[in-house]
């Protein structure tokens, strides 16, 4: 699947669900351009049996969610990262 500017909120909210949905499946490529302009391809996932175990804490202010990111644990990186759903421009993943 590859996103386009031409797609309206509505669009865009409906990608960002479907998305989210097949990164909780396994391991998705995703390609997006970076805000410095560098282009990106990230190995990512959501998939709860590919995320690292960590204890739970509690936090003093909780942590706002904007709908116009999505946090992403990156399987190269070891790490969680982040980026803008608008500035996605290519997917893939197998079944």
């Amino acid at each position: 699947m590859t996103p386009t500017s031409s797609w309206d909120d509505k669009e865009w909210a409906t990608f960002r669900k479907w998305l989210k949905s097949m990164l909780e499946m396994g391991e998705v490529k995703v390609s997006f351009v970076k805000k410095d302009g560098d282009k990106r391809v990230m190995k990512c996932t959501l998939d709860p049996s590919l995320l690292p175990k960590k204890p739970i804490t509690e936090t003093k202010t909780p942590r706002k969610i904007s709908d116009a990111t999505l946090a992403v644990y990156d399987l190269t990186a070891k790490g969680w990262r982040s980026f803008t759903i608008k500035s996605v421009t290519q997917i893939s993943f197998t079944i």
